[in-house]
């Protein structure tokens, strides 16, 4: 079953037992998926369809940290409801201890020992950890092993 069949299952189910959030994330999202199939002009893949769902969960993160900033709990609350169902359709994420591994490897692979060499090690980690860890986090932690 592909991610889209997913959507519309659990978008039919929701409905029928009315988790009002459930339902309005899962119809925003399989519009989105919708919109990325007429831009690419082609059926999706499913590393396309992963994607768009970890870009959608990106939005959100963003959103909430911009209303918390701003002393929108409402909406902030509204978002993280949202980012909850997004995060039941993505991979399991990577913990801190996990990423910490990979960087590790990964600058000890590459050869890499200053910050100079940050761009050869994000792009030996960024394919392992595509939709799994945030990159800024991961780019965060390269540097400080870097010493950058």
């Amino acid at each position: 079953m592909t991610l889209s069949e997913k959507l519309n299952e659990d978008y039919k189910a929701a409905m029928k037992s009315g988790e009002k959030v459930r339902v309005e994330t899962l119809r925003l999202l399989r519009a989105q998926l919708k919109q990325e199939q007429i831009d690419k002009r082609r059926p999706l893949a499913p590393e396309d369809e992963m994607a768009a769902l970890s870009n959608a969960a990106k939005k959100r993160r963003e959103a909430i940290a911009s209303y918390q900033q701003a002393g929108r709990g409402d909406l902030m609350e509204k978002e993280q409801a949202e980012l909850a169902v997004i995060a039941s359709y993505l991979p399991q994420a990577l913990s801190p201890e996990e990423l910490a591994q990979i960087i590790d490897a990964a600058i000890k692979e590459s050869g890499s020992a200053s910050a100079g060499d940050l761009g050869k090690v994000m792009g030996k980690i960024m394919p392992q950890i595509k939709g799994r860890a945030d990159g800024k986090l991961a780019q965060q932690m390269v540097r400080e092993r870097l010493g950058g």
